[in-house]
């Protein structure tokens, strides 16, 4: 049997896993495994940039106040305020690390986007999140005690029992191309697997977004909240493929303006911020629009910003508008929502610790209490950045005291290698229609029951296929029915938390409870493991 130990295993290849390697390298060994190619990760495609107070007109408590109004009540303030403060500071971080911002007369560029009250995103023209991990990959390829695998897809976490109390001991990793399960025995682990958008049929995110890391700790015994909320982002191109070419909303911060099917500038109707109001409220619009006109689309009309500005500002959205047929500089843009970010995930405390001790989250897989209902546009990269350090922080405080790597008693994954393809795909493309069709941007009760009730047929179904097959295995058939249970694990606790919360809230609009109701939903959506 194939075991490899280290002090601390990273699970997730974006901007917080490098991040959190990077930090903790100077003082541990590293094993950093990514189920795909190193620069595949949500990070990679972000395109807006990072959120934080870097000009002398803007202060903390306007990013502060920025970030809690749109989280609708459930942002933690303490959390919220440590973010803001910290972003000056993680900024600093990622330029020492190599990252290259975009600049005008030798100061940082500073866009504005949806809920901001003053310019603040940092970014590197449209391509921010690829500068990003281009450059957090580079320090972590050169660094001596950082080992990264790739094609190596964390199956389950191990947990030992130590005076009575479990810890997680590591995990089960799957190497891709040998088709074997590789037992990681370390000290202490970092999720840091990433979104989970992928659930849905129509999806800004890579198809990697599976929610791994939320599945992951979930069956291990992590605390998980806030499922229900999840962020579509209301402007992706039309036609809005699986995986959806996103339009940044740093467009419409640049003057960009939504338009209906009659040509008519429509936002201001529904929310005094127009353009720049939060997302929920946005992709709300846009889908209210839809339903009065019956047309696939709305438009996002960006000539009048310039045809120079958005060659200088844009490049990477009008290339991928041509790839499309679509000339931005001289016709409106075609726009649909879709889904983008999971503002819940697995629980931590404000240094990324879980409910499960040995095992820290960050990034997008972690619910750190800051996002709320309904995430501030160009926060996250921020977050992932500021929780990762203070995750490898308390790691590094408590490794000294931590058991060294060992081996459990938890037996090997059982042997997905041979699940047939086909009815995988199969099942893949209904669970992500049961998602988009019964908890999308607009819910009700009824719809929300059959979704579950569907998941759970795809649940049984999922598990006939275990000895149904002939067909030779092969570790990418592995990583396929692994990531569908992920996907329906996931899929069940968004199910689970929605229906748990009788009003609308942020990112959750129910049509059954169309208010907010303080007095009895002003709280996260915990979900605890029973087994």
């Amino acid at each position: 049997m194939t075991h490899i130990d280290t002090d601390i295993l990273v699970i997730g290849s974006g901007i917080a896993g490098l991040t959190f390697a990077l930090r903790v390298a100077e003082h541990a060994g590293v094993i950093l495994v990514t189920k795909k190619a190193r620069l595949d990760s949500n990070t990679n495609y972000a395109q807006g940039g990072i959120a934080a107070v870097l000009d002398r007109t803007d202060s903390f408590e306007r990013h502060v106040e920025d970030t809690l109004r749109a989280g609708a009540g459930l942002c933690h303030a303490d959390r919220v305020e440590t973010l803001v403060r910290s972003g000056p500071q993680a900024v600093a971080d990622l330029v020492d690390w190599g990252v290259r911002f975009s600049a005008s007369a030798g100061r940082l560029a500073l866009g504005i986007e949806g809920g901001h009250s003053h310019p603040r995103i940092v970014h590197s023209q449209d391509k921010t999140g690829a500068a990003i991990e281009t450059a957090l990959l580079k320090a972590v390829a050169e660094h001596p005690r950082i080992r990264l695998l790739e094609h190596h897809m964390a199956l389950s976490l191990q947990a030992e029992c130590l005076e009575g109390r479990r810890r997680c001991a590591g995990a089960w990793v799957l190497d891709l191309e040998s088709s074997q399960a590789i037992e990681v025995r370390a000290r202490a682990t970092l999720l840091a697997a990433g979104g989970s958008a992928a659930i849905y049929c129509h999806t800004t995110n890579p198809s990697i977004a599976t929610g791994d890391g939320v599945a992951l700790g979930y069956r291990a015994g992590a605390t998980v909240a806030n499922m229900e909320f999840i962020q579509f982002h209301p402007t992706a191109l039309y036609p809005a493929e699986e995986h959806a070419f996103l339009i940044s909303e740093a467009l419409r911060g640049e003057g960009a303006v939504l338009r209906n099917a009659s040509g008519d500038a429509f936002m201001a109707s529904y929310d005094g911020r127009a353009e720049l109001a939060p997302r929920d409220i946005v992709a709300r619009a846009v889908h209210a629009e839809l339903k009065k006109s019956g047309q696939p689309h709305v438009w996002l009309d960006a000539t009048a910003i310039g045809a120079d500005r958005l060659e200088e500002r844009f490049p990477g959205i009008l290339e991928g508008c041509r790839a499309k047929g679509v000339d931005a500089r001289r016709e409106p843009i075609p726009v649909v929502p879709a889904a983008h970010y999971l503002c819940g995930g697995v629980w931590t405390d404000i240094d990324g610790q879980t409910t499960l001790p040995g095992l820290f989250a960050a990034g997008e897989c972690a619910c750190t209490g800051v996002h709320g209902a309904n995430r501030l546009a160009s926060n996250s990269l921020l977050e992932a950045v500021v929780y990762a350090e203070r995750a490898a922080l308390r790691m590094l405080q408590q490794l000294p005291f931590a058991p060294g790597p060992r081996g459990t008693d938890v037996p090997a994954p059982a042997d997905l290698s041979r699940f047939p393809m086909a009815e995988l795909a199969s099942l893949r493309r209904r669970l992500k229609q049961v998602m988009w069709d019964h908890l999308g941007i607009v819910r009700a009760r009824a719809e929300i029951q059959e979704g579950a009730t569907r998941l759970e047929q795809l649940r049984e179904e999922w598990s006939s296929l275990r000895a149904c097959s002939s067909e030779s295995g092969n570790g990418e058939r592995w990583a396929e029915a692994a990531e569908l249970l992920n996907m329906l694990d996931v899929a069940r606790l968004v199910v689970r938390c929605a229906w748990w919360r009788r009003e609308s809230r942020g990112l959750h609009y129910v049509t059954d409870y169309p208010y907010r109701n303080n007095e009895s939903y002003l709280r996260d959506s915990i979900v605890v493991p029973t087994d």
